[in-house]
């Protein structure tokens, strides 16, 4: 668990962390550089769900390489099977990551949202959804790795 007290906003106890897949952690269906040992870091303090609709096809793969079991969610009402999954885990306990249209609504109901800038695009409707927006998924997984940053960057 991550406890973080952010001035302003309250006591977080972080337990999971959601991350989208393509254009998040991969682009093209390939994962980022860095991106395995970003994920180890953290794997330790929080519990990473992988969620995602597959788009390329190779999810298993990145799965496997990640260790990590993957969400695949139906093609359609993508944005609302995200969110619905975030209130099943309970959505104050949850760092939710993405950067896609269907990303949106996830990041709206999680403790923290973070929205990546991607080769693949962000949505504009997931940056305006975000609290903190990031370069990219390795650098969102680092404000997970030293969550004082997200103290220093949401306090009030």
């Amino acid at each position: 668990m991550i406890e973080m007290n952010i001035p302003g906003r309250g006591i977080f106890q972080i337990e999971y962390v959601v991350c989208d897949v393509n254009g998040t952690l991969a682009v093209d269906g390939i994962l980022l550089p860095g991106m395995i040992s970003a994920i180890q870091k953290i794997k330790d303090r929080v519990k990473v769900y992988l969620i995602t609709a597959n788009t390329h096809g190779n999810q298993e793969k990145i799965s496997h390489e990640l260790g990590i079991d993957a969400i695949i969610i139906d093609k359609g009402n993508e944005s609302v099977q995200k969110k619905d999954f975030m209130k099943n885990l309970g959505s104050e306990k949850v760092i939710a990551i993405g950067q896609g249209s269907n990303d949106a609504k996830m990041l709206q109901e999680a403790a923290i949202g973070i929205c990546v800038f991607s080769e693949e695009g962000t949505a504009t409707e997931t940056l305006l959804s975000a609290d903190i927006v990031v370069n990219n998924g390795i650098d969102a997984i680092s404000l997970i790795q030293h969550p004082m940053r997200m103290v220093a960057t949401l306090r009030k």
